[in-house]
C-alpha cells in the first residue's frame, strides 16, 4: 500500500474509532417514560423504538430534529457503456443541477418536510461549478466496472473521508438529523455489485431493472454484475476494497457519511437500494455505526430487502418508491417527529387521572399477539 493510501487509511481509522455506543442509561429513561404514558404498553410501536433510539443517540429524553437536511452524492458510472441504465449518463448532471431549483421528487418532498438539500459533486462526468453544489470531485465518473475496478484504493477512500467530511461539516453547521441521498446513472448496477460482494448474494437476487430496463436490457445488467465480480475479485471482508472494484464515488461517499454522522452523534437517515448498500457498507468497516442509522422506506428494488436483512434495519414504511435522491428521507424525518412528540407531550396515567393498576397483568408476557 502505498504512503499517501496508509495516511487516508489511518484518518479513516481515527473517525471509526471515534463512534460511541449508545447510551443505554437514557435509553431506560426513555422506554420507562413511553411505558407510564397513558396507552396499552408498546401500543405506539416503531415510534416508541425510535424514540429510544434517539434517546440512545442524544442522551436525552428527546430529541430535536427540527434543522435536517439531506446530502446528495452526485457522480458518474463508467459501466453506462455497456447499455445497463434506461437513462443517457448526462442525465446525472442535469438533474443534480435540477436540485438546486427545487424541481426533483426529493427537492418537493424535502421542500415539503423543511428540510434542506446539500448536493455535492463527488464524481459527475462534467465541469460543474455552481454555488449550491459542493465540489468534492474525485474523478470525472468511474471506470467500467465490466472491463476493469471501478476507481483505485486510494479513490475509495478519498471518496469515503469526503463523505465524512460533508456529515461532520453539516453537523458542526447545526444540522440534528441528516438523509442519504444519491443521483448516478448507472448507480443500481454497482449497488447490486456491492451488495452481491458484501453478502454472497446472487446477481439475479441483488438486481432490479432501475429506472426501467426492457428484460434484455435486464439480462444484460445481471451478466454485467457477474463479469464485474469475477474480474475484479472484491475481496468480501475489506469494504473499501469492495467499493474500489465494483462500487461507485456516490456508494463510497455515502458510506462515509453514515460514519460522519455516527462520530457526530446524530442519527442517519437511509433511503432506498443505492443508500442501503451504502449503509451495509459503512457497518462493515464498523457495527457501531449501526446505532445512529434508521431505515425509511422498503425500497421497490429487489435488493434492497437482502440488504435490509444483511443490515439487520427494518424500514417503518412502505410506499412502492424506487425513485432513489434521498427522497424517502424527509418522509421518514415526519415519522421521527411524531416519535419525539409522543414522549414530549403525551401525557401519563397519573397527569390524565387514569390508574394503571389494570396493566400489571397486561405486562406480563404478550397479551397482543393473536394465534401467537
Amino acid at each position: 500500500m502505498l504512503k499517501e493510501e496508509l495516511n487516508l487509511k489511518e484518518k479513516l481509522n481515527r473517525y471509526l474509532a471515534q463512534i460511541k455506543d449508545p447510551d443505554t442509561a437514557a435509553m431506560a429513561n426513555a422506554r420507562a417514560r413511553l411505558d407510564d404514558l397513558a396507552k396499552p404498553p408498546g401500543s405506539l410501536g416503531k415510534l416508541e423504538e425510535i424514540a429510544v433510539k434517539l434517546a440512545g443517540i442524544s442522551g436525552g429524553m428527546v430529541y430535536d430534529t427540527s434543522k435536517r437536511c439531506v446530502i446528495i452524492m452526485s457522480s458518474d458510472n463508467g459501466v453506462v457503456e455497456e447499455g445497463v441504465a434506461s437513462a443517457p449518463q448526462s442525465v446525472t448532471y442535469i438533474q443534480t443541477l435540477n436540485f438546486t431549483k427545487g424541481i426533483t421528487g426529493a427537492a418537493v418532498i424535502a421542500k415539503q418536510f423543511n428540510t434542506d438539500l446539500i448536493i455535492v459533486d463527488v464524481g459527475i462526468n462534467a465541469d460543474v461549478n455552481h454555488p449550491q453544489i459542493k465540489n468534492k470531485k474525485i474523478r470525472k465518473g468511474t471506470w467500467n466496472i465490466a472491463r476493469r475496478e471501478a476507481m483505485t484504493y486510494d479513490e475509495a477512500l478519498r471518496a469515503i473521508l469526503a463523505g465524512i467530511e460533508t456529515a461532520v461539516e453539516a453537523a458542526k453547521s447545526g444540522y440534528k438529523i441528516i438523509g442519504a441521498g444519491e443521483m448516478g446513472i448507472g448507480n443500481t448496477t454497482t449497488s447490486s455489485a456491492v451488495l452481491c460482494a458484501l453478502t454472497g448474494i446472487s446477481a439475479e437476487q441483488a438486481a432490479g431493472k432501475g429506472a426501467g430496463l426492457d428484460d434484455q436490457a435486464y439480462q444484460k445488467k445481471i451478466k454485467v454484475i457477474k463479469t464485474a465480480l469475477e474480474i475484479n475479485k472484491p475481496d468480501s471482508g475489506d469494504p473499501v476494497d469492495v467499493l474500489a472494484k465494483v462500487g461507485g464515488f456516490d456508494i463510497a461517499a455515502l458510506a462515509g457519511v453514515y460514519i460522519g454522522c455516527a462520530v457526530m452523534g446524530i442519527p442517519a437517515v437511509i433511503d432506498g437500494f443505492i443508500s442501503m448498500a451504502a449503509a451495509l457498507a459503512a457497518y462493515r468497516l464498523n457495527p457501531a455505526v449501526k446505532n445512529s442509522m434508521f431505515a425509511s422506506h422498503a425500497s421497490f428494488e429487489q435488493g434492497y430487502a437482502h440488504a435490509s436483512k444483511a443490515l439487520g434495519l427494518e424500514p417503518p414504511l412502505n410506499l412502492d418508491m424506487r425513485l432513489g435522491e434521498g427522497s424517502g428521507c424527509p418522509i421518514m424525518f415526519a415519522v421521527m417527529d411524531a416519535a419525539c412528540a409522543v414522549i414530549r407531550d403525551m401525557g401519563t396515567f397519573a397527569q390524565a387521572d387514569i390508574g394503571a393498576d389494570y396493566l400489571d397483568k397486561v405486562k406480563d408476557g404478550d397479551n397482543f399477539t393473536v394465534n401467537k
